[in-house]
């Protein structure tokens, strides 16, 4: 293990010396196999087992205290139980204990008692110094010290995939679920509870591990919002981080009542913040390990195109309807690739990517047939297909592959050999030399394509530039500061239409009424036709409960339209308080779209892009990134929704002002960070006109907590 980055973890991961509080004769005990794994695992420092009824265990000599060790003890591992936990991990910091593994269980998981046991155990870390994984964890692995303080049933073999678990079951699941698949790991953290130590903290620590080339972790929530965007941001930098995140269902959404906060989800937000650090989330343990397994042992992909080499057609076509709907493409052949390879294969052949080289192809076949589709520019990775047929090589054919894969390292090489016995042997050949090999067409096509987006993000500046503009934020100040003064947690519509002023944002001509004579004042000021709608802080939706009439024409309409407002709003909103009307300037039609702002508790401001309009939430062609964004970003916001065909001009409509919706997003961006305060934000519709021509913030919704 090459010096790390957090010497606080150091003694957890590469301690010179172990302890097991909690030892036990016996066999089968967890404190038994603790001391079983950390001998079989061929640790080289001392051990010692700690128990006071003990003379010796598996060998070696036991003591009543860790206080009474000679020695000094870099890690102890507790496996009591949790309510004399605070008294052992007391008489570890007054040992000078460094790290500790805290496996015993009944802490926090089991309620309000358990979690004042977990924070007396952490007070006691904090007073001695000492940093602590767990409680109610497995134990932690390294195979490159060696080292296993886990009570897991076997031993992991080494590799150079970091596995971090916050939970222990699946850690005890994939360390003997491993070794028949041949994957190797560098770590295994269980985390259990975190109360000290979290995923964060590791995924820190093995940022120089020279040892480890990929990170999976399996996460069920995050307590550091910030820390972990710029930590993981920072390590994915220099190798993969993929992530399986749990708990993502609708179950977990918290209902909220703007357009964008409804689907700003749990599951939205991680998407988001994910793709902002180039984490490669995944939704299936499965994948989590395909993805590992390539990653952990095969260059990084220069680009999109995919060869598919194959001894049977209907999984080439498997393959190839798999890379339409990933994104990814078939590298398209050159002329040269596609002579060299009609020279060597018989002419019933597909010469035309995918290559088939046929049911009775030989290893020899294979090879060449490889190292033709290597040598073409155009080719960034190959996928090799093996069906077990009557005279198919599996071995011959694997060996082969190896020779081409050690004299080409710079492309990536993943294997597909489908069967089960026939195949097993060039399976394993395969994998233990470096190939990933996959069952089936679908897991290898997907696993490039994550490959390939880790490539295109490394590819992406490091520094996204934030552009800078001039902005009122007094005014905006100001407007919240009145809101907190009267208990309103919502903007009224003229206070939210202000703040989008302030911030250069354009929007209609418009002004307050407390009654009709007002409003008709305003209405000729303003020249009609012109919209009516009622200004409640309680009402968001004014076109649920008849709280807008638009199109109105004359003095006449305007007091029609103004009654059945307040007609509308008393019968379907009695409790809702009415502070007066707005009387705004009827617009030119444009392509509606909507902007959008959902502050999420753990890593703040999600940005939202989409069609707009009363049926977004039904659409729900959206896209979202974490603020800040430059004006790139936003762009590819813009891009990556249907409404983007809209904009640019379809059927021989003109092009719409898309970089005015740009600078919309970029400056919602700003405000999100320039005032905590506002918690949601839609503008919808945002009302889009001819290129040149600007863009206008019809409606504005502004909620705000003050927490």
């Amino acid at each position: 293990m090459v010096e790390m980055v957090r010497e606080d973890i150091k003694p957890i991961l590469s301690p010179k010396s172990i302890a097991v509080i909690g030892a036990s004769r016996r066999s089968g005990a967890v404190g038994n196999r603790i001391v079983k794994n950390i001998l079989e695992s061929g640790f080289k420092g001392p051990i010692y087992p700690i128990n006071p009824k003990a003379d010796k265990i598996h060998g070696l000599k036991c003591y009543p205290s860790v206080l009474k060790v000679e020695g000094d003890v870099d890690l102890a591992v507790v496996a009591v139980p949790a309510r004399i936990v605070p008294e052992v991990v007391e008489e570890a910091g007054v040992k000078g204990v460094k790290g500790l593994i805290v496996i015993s269980a009944g802490f926090r998981e089991i309620g309000e008692e358990g979690a004042k046991l977990e924070k007396e155990v952490l007070t006691l870390c904090r007073k001695y110094g000492m940093r602590m994984v767990g409680p109610n964890c497995l134990g932690v692995i390294n195979t490159s010290v060696p080292m296993n303080t886990t009570f897991a049933s076997s031993q992991p073999i080494p590799g150079s995939i970091a596995f971090l678990s916050q939970s222990g079951a699946l850690c005890t699941a994939v360390i003997d679920w491993a070794p028949k698949e041949g994957l190797g790991f560098s770590v295994i953290v269980s985390l259990g509870n975190s109360a000290d130590l979290n995923v964060v903290d590791f995924i820190e620590a093995l940022k120089e591990d020279e040892n480890t080339r990929v990170i999976a972790c399996y996460i069920e929530g995050i307590s550091e919002g910030d820390r972990f965007v710029k930590a993981v941001g920072e390590v994915s930098r220099k190798k993969p981080v993929v992530i399986l995140k749990a708990g993502l269902t609708s179950m977990g959404i918290r209902a909220v009542s703007s357009h964008t906060g409804s689907m700003a989800g749990s599951a939205v937000a991680y998407s988001t913040v994910f793709k902002r650090m180039g984490v490669i989330q995944v939704d299936s343990v499965e994948d989590l390990f395909n993805y590992a397994r390539a990653f952990a042992s095969q260059p990084i992909p220069e680009g999109r195109g995919l060869a598919i080499l194959t001894n049977a057609g209907g999984p080439g076509i498997v393959a190839t309807d798999s890379c339409e709907k990933s994104g990814l493409r078939l590298a398209w052949l050159s002329q040269e690739t596609i002579e060299k390879l009609r020279a060597i294969l018989p002419e019933q052949a597909s010469v035309i990517n995918p290559v088939d080289v046929l049911g009775d192809a030989s290893a020899e076949r294979y090879k060449q047939a490889l190292q033709i589709l290597l040598d073409d520019p155009g080719v960034n990775s190959v996928i090799v297909i093996l069906t077990p047929q009557a005279v198919t090589q599996p071995v011959e054919t694997a060996k082969a592959i190896l020779e081409v894969y050690r004299s080409n390292p710079k492309k990536p090489i993943l294997a597909v050999f489908m069967g089960g016995k026939a195949v097993a042997e060039a399976v394993k050949i395969l994998r233990d030399n470096g190939i990933p090999v996959y069952e089936f067409p679908e897991e290898a096509v997907k696993t490039v394509e994550g490959m390939v987006r880790y490539a295109e993000y490394l590819r992406e500046p490091l520094e996204q530039e934030i552009p800078e503009f001039e902005r009122d934020m007094d005014t905006v100040r100001r407007i919240i500061e009145r809101a907190r003064l009267e208990g309103r947690t919502v903007l009224l519509g003229p206070e939210a239409r202000l703040v989008m002023k302030a911030y250069g944002l354009k929007v209609p001509e418009s002004g307050f009424a407390q009654n009709i004579r007002q409003a008709l004042a305003i209405a000729n000021k303003i020249g009609y036709p012109v919209a009516l709608k009622v200004v409640s802080p309680h009402i968001l939706h004014k076109t649920d409960v008849g709280g807008i009439v638009l199109n109105i024409r004359s003095d006449y309409e305007l007091e029609e339209a103004y009654d059945s407002i307040m007609r509308n709003v008393a019968a379907l909103m009695p409790q809702a308080r009415i502070y007066g009307v707005e009387v705004q300037e009827m617009v030119s039609r444009g392509k509606e779209v909507i902007i959008g702002m959902h502050r999420d508790m753990q890593f703040g401001p999600l940005i939202m892009f989409g069609l707009g309009g009363i049926y977004v939430n039904l659409i729900k062609d959206v896209s979202f990134r974490l603020a800040p964004i430059g004006r790139k970003e936003a762009y590819d916001m813009i891009t990556e929704t249907k409404a983007y065909t809209l904009l640019r001009g379809f059927r021989g409509e003109p092009p719409s002002d898309i970089d005015s919706v740009v600078d919309t997003l970029v400056r919602v961006s700003r405000l999100a960070l320039d005032f905590k305060e506002i918690a949601d934000l839609d503008i919808n519709p945002l009302i889009v006109y001819e290129k040149g021509k600007n863009s206008l913030a019809l409606d504005v919704k502004i909620t705000l907590s003050f927490i």
